[in-house]
């Protein structure tokens, strides 16, 4: 079932984000240049490159799979701009914002990927389904 990652939401999103964490990590030192910069670049540009490559796959077990990547690639992004905020690499004001856009993007990519699984009949689909009615029962 091959499916056209351009017509996914969630892809342009996060390909957008990659655009900006290049445009403000040109400026970090230039130590940083094959260490914190190269890392938080290709964790960023994994997240766009895992949907579009499992967006061409046969089953949607393994877009699934993908999508997993892309969202761990996403949770290593968040650790990263932390670490470059605490470095004072980005100023505050671009360190929230770029902090909210990956929050965003993990949200739209964790409820397309709970998607996926619901599709599948995944076990982490129904954990957290699950999960979610006790929630809701103890809030009665």
């Amino acid at each position: 079932m091959a499916r056209d990652y351009r017509q996914i939401g969630i892809y342009h999103l996060a390909y957008d984000f990659v655009l900006e964490i290049y445009r403000l990590t040109k400026d970090f030192p230039k130590a940083e240049e094959q260490n914190i910069t190269s890392q938080i670049r290709r964790a960023a540009v994994s997240i766009p490159l895992n949907i579009a490559e499992g967006s061409a796959k046969a089953s949607d077990r393994e877009f699934a799979y993908y999508l997993n990547v892309a969202y761990a690639s996403a949770k290593e992004v968040e650790v990263l701009l932390n670490l470059c905020c605490d470095l004072k690499y980005l100023d505050e004001l671009q360190g929230k914002q770029l902090v909210l856009k990956l929050d965003e993007v993990n949200a739209k990519l964790f409820l397309f990927l709970r998607n996926i699984e619901a599709r599948i009949g995944s076990s982490r689909y129904h954990f957290f389904k699950k999960f979610e009615e006790k929630t809701a029962d103890s809030e009665k």
